[in-house]
């Protein structure tokens, strides 16, 4: 089956300040700053561009799972397990709050961070055939 969507090219995230929020986006994860003002920050980084959109007070992304927990919303790929364990110490040592790599019980492992919103978001270590040329 075919599909006319090719991509996600934008994703929005609530922040409390867009300056703040880009500031980290950029020392944190590499994003590159394209726009800056009162009410947002445009970034570029993984193949997308990040919309740091001021929110009201507590706004975060995710939902709340069956279980009870806070779930987060969108997961980042890195290229094997090495890479993954590189993100994830360069994460700690900037400061970023990085929780252990888990085994979920498929292909990979996986982890889990938080930017300076308290916004959750998941890392795997498994590729996509796509950006793998397979």
């Amino acid at each position: 089956m075919s599909t006319l969507i090719k991509r996600v090219g934008t994703t929005y995230l609530p922040v409390g300040d867009p300056k703040t929020a880009s500031q980290w986006y950029q020392e944190k994860l590499g994003a590159m700053e394209k726009y800056l003002d009162n009410e947002k920050a445009i970034l570029d980084f993984a193949g997308q561009s990040f919309f740091l959109v001021k929110a009201m007070p507590g706004e975060r992304t995710g939902f709340t799972a069956s279980d009870g927990h806070r779930h987060f919303s969108m997961t980042f790929e890195v290229d094997g397990l090495e890479a993954l364990e590189a993100l994830r110490k360069d994460l700690l040592l900037k400061g970023a709050e990085t929780g252990e790599i888990e085994n979920r019980g498929h292909a990979g492992r996986n982890f889990i961070f938080h930017d300076s919103d308290g916004n959750a978001f998941d890392v795997w270590s498994e590729l996509s055939p796509s950006y793998r040329g397979v």
